[in-house]
């Protein structure tokens, strides 16, 4: 099993990237794969072009307000692992899994620590994971991110989006969270480059060019499966993950 996450500041254009490491794992017969929404703010969907289960957090609110009133004869553990099971949005080649978000000040620590049980019992059926991280540094200091074959972080061509990536490669290291391979990707769709005086943390394994493919496909609420295999952004990605897998 090969495990992939995608990391970065929020805005950086991480949920694309994983949309495009999913297209490029499937067109190249590397199936099936879980693709997981770690982000409470959940567009994995939309880029995957498929609908959006119950969420984990919606699961655990749900039965939470039950729970007293359970099915007669069912432990909650069992009823929870239930739930989640056909919380699973599935595709001919992918599933679905999404985090989802709390409502009001809540927190995701109970349902970060299902997710990640959860995830260490389901994973095992798929050779491939990718996972969409939350914007910022959250999954990574709940140890949600852990055990992973790849992490991509994601970042602008700016120095304070770099900067952040920065963070997170070094928490990353201090969290000691088994990551075997970690790459930092650029993302130039502004046109913006990098100042000439910033010293990188890590070179770059490859920059995510403009396209105007993905932006047409995004704003006509198409998925991204429908991405030519001539797309300039879709072909980076494809030709780095052929060589990082």
């Amino acid at each position: 099993m090969t495990k992939i996450a995608v990391a970065g500041k929020g805005g950086t254009g991480k949920t694309v990237l994983s949309g495009l490491i999913i297209i490029s794992l499937l067109r190249n017969g590397k199936k099936p794969v879980l693709a997981v929404d770690a982000d409470p703010n959940s567009t994995l969907s939309e880029i995957l072009g498929v609908r959006e289960p119950r969420s984990v957090v919606e699961i655990v609110d749900e039965i939470d307000k039950i729970k007293n009133n359970l099915p007669a004869g069912i432990e909650k553990s069992k009823y929870l692992e239930f739930q989640l099971q056909e919380a699973i949005e599935e595709s001919t080649d992918f599933d679905l899994l999404v985090m989802g978000r709390t409502e009001g000040p809540g927190c995701y620590c109970y349902a970060n620590h299902l997710l990640r049980e959860y995830m260490e019992r389901i994973e095992k059926n798929y050779p491939f994971v990718v996972m969409d991280n939350e914007a910022g540094m959250e999954h990574l200091s709940r140890r949600t991110t852990r055990n992973i074959d790849i992490l991509f972080i994601v970042s602008l061509a700016n120095k304070v989006s770099l900067k952040s990536a920065e963070r997170i490669y070094r928490m990353s290291k201090e969290l000691n969270l088994n990551i075997k391979k970690t790459f930092l990707v650029i993302n130039e769709f502004t046109g913006v480059r990098i100042p000439r005086d910033f010293k990188l943390f890590l070179e770059p394994l490859f920059t995510l060019p403009h396209d105007d493919n993905i932006l047409t496909l995004i704003e006509e609420e198409k998925g991204l499966f429908e991405i030519p295999s001539s797309s300039p952004a879709y072909r980076v990605v494809k030709e780095n993950i052929d060589k990082v897998m």
